[in-house]
């Protein structure tokens, strides 16, 4: 019978501890001295980043709009929205960051009505043309709350009172890929056939695997669009890689297909028609080497 009523008191306890998470999660963690004010906020309101593919099809990205209080709202409180660039630029200077003000955004339900006995609501706002910006540029959409009824302060919009979108558009070469190649290993010597996806770094970078070592190992290629090289008849950018993982890592230029074993052989560099890596690499990790040759071709 102890025993028992001790399993109760610890499940009561345990119901008291995860409602008093849910009140925090919700905004009802109110101290004296703001009983009885109303806030509308954007709910984890501030900075967050939406990474857009280089098209002119429209994306959709939305954040819930909350209304901070330590009783519900005992009537419908309305909120107006607005592209608010001002709160970017106090943005920016707190931050220093250059964010420029993205060129193509409608704020589809402007005005959101949040019903009394509830606090929440969606806000969706709508974005396209990614593909006539540069990727190498930083965008924002700028979403404040502007407005609210019922006596409800808005809160300082450079902080829980807006959504400060950071629009990252993905460069050429993001995207999936098929990795064909070689893997020179001691004691398991492989051929490379296998999808890929690699993300974007930079404007002019990606991130993805190494080989086929999985998530251990990892990989930035960097573009070099300074200059087009020619490669036989191909017109190539250079490709600079950093491997995460291995001790030692080197990239191999000119070096011995691992499959045809042709010698003299130029690797590393973007073939700009056939959209191709084109790797080839060792490393070491206090043994023998391990040489990669891949071919990725975006898919």
């Amino acid at each position: 019978m102890k025993n028992k009523i001790l399993l109760m008191i610890s499940f009561l306890a345990a119901l008291v501890s995860i409602s008093s998470c849910l009140k925090d999660d919700t905004g009802e963690d109110w101290t004296d001295d703001l009983k009885g004010k109303m806030y509308a906020e954007v709910w984890n309101g501030g900075y967050r980043a939406f990474s857009l593919a280089p098209v002119a099809d429209p994306d959709t990205f939305k954040f819930m709009v909350n209304i901070a209080t330590d009783q519900l709202p005992t009537q419908d409180i309305t909120l107006t929205l607005e592209v608010n660039a001002d709160a970017m630029n106090r943005y920016n200077a707190l931050k220093k960051t250059d964010y420029k003000l993205f060129p193509f955004i409608t704020i589809l339900n402007p005005s959101v009505v949040i019903k009394k006995g509830t606090r929440n609501a969606y806000v969706y706002v709508k974005v396209w043309n990614a593909n006539t910006l540069s990727a190498c540029d930083n965008f924002m959409a700028p979403i404040s709350i502007k407005t609210a009824t019922g006596g409800v302060i808005v809160a300082d919009p450079v902080n829980q009172g807006s959504r400060l979108m950071a629009l990252p558009i993905a460069n050429q070469y993001q995207g999936n890929y098929h990795a064909a190649g070689y893997f020179f290993h001691p004691t398991s010597p492989r051929t490379i056939d296998m999808d890929k996806s690699y993300s974007t770094l930079t404007c002019k970078s990606v991130n993805g695997d190494y080989a086929d070592l999985g998530p251990d190992y990892k990989m930035d290629l960097i573009v070099d669009e300074s200059k087009v090289v020619m490669v036989g008849t191909k017109s190539t950018y250079k490709v600079k890689i950093i491997c995460y993982g291995p001790t030692v890592f080197e990239q191999l230029d000119e070096a011995t297909d691992l499959i045809t074993g042709a010698t003299g052989v130029t690797w590393n560099y973007w073939d700009i028609n056939a959209k191709q890596f084109v790797l080839r690499s060792r490393y070491n990790n206090g043994a023998a080497w391990r040489e990669a040759q891949e071919v990725l071709t975006k898919l």
